[in-house]
């Protein structure tokens, strides 16, 4: 099926987008969300993790210490690989499973990290990037999060950067006005995204 990839930095607002298409009737796979159910107590990717990391970064027997785990990794880069080994074979088999159950025009694929590692370019025809000024994406962060402004940056540190992203996206999306605003976005969006499904032969 036609498959739309979403990215964007953290901050930019991916989430309040793909809401939007999802109320369009799009459906919407998130890997951010599928690693929290890998992740979550007694999730799939746990006994791997504590292989690989110990106790240290688990809060209780069966529950993950999300902030020790994110200081962790990214403050070390072998640390983050050993992480993303565990969780994107994962993550990808649950994306495949999840495409083959679909019966729409298209889907929107939410990957934060789709530009930076290249790994679902065999499923996506297309990508959106919701963009945003790194000012206010620390700040939407910072206050979301309760993350210091080191901590953002230390996140923004290993994504792409912003003009590197806007080259290599196909459509952008600034996400600094009004909901109103980016509900029309979204709304232009999608008529684009069903005609170049039924382009590509979709439903």
């Amino acid at each position: 099926m036609f498959v739309v990839g979403l990215t964007g930095g953290i901050g930019a607002g991916k989430s309040a987008v793909s809401e939007r298409f999802a109320r369009l009737g799009v459906p919407v796979i998130d890997t951010d969300v599928i690693a929290r159910e890998l992740t979550a107590p007694a999730g799939a990717a746990l006994p791997a993790i504590r292989r690989a990391f110990g106790d240290c970064v688990f809060a209780h027997a069966d529950e993950l210490d999300r902030a020790t785990l994110r200081r962790l990794v990214f403050a070390d880069a072998t640390a983050r690989a050993r992480l993303e080994a565990i969780l994107h074979p994962r993550i990808r088999q649950s994306v495949g499973q999840a495409l083959a159950t679909l019966d729409a025009p298209y889907a929107l694929l939410v990957v934060p990290l789709l530009l930076e590692t290249g790994a679902y370019a065999d499923v996506v025809q297309r990508i959106l990037l919701v963009d945003c000024p790194e000012a206010v994406r620390i700040e939407r962060v910072m206050a979301r999060s309760a993350l210091t402004r080191a901590e953002v940056e230390a996140i923004l540190a290993v994504q792409l950067r912003d003009d590197a992203r806007r080259a290599a996206a196909d459509d952008r999306l600034d996400n600094v006005g009004s909901p109103d605003a980016l509900d029309a976005a979204v709304a232009t969006l999608h008529s684009r995204y069903l005609a170049l499904a039924r382009a590509a032969g979709g439903l």
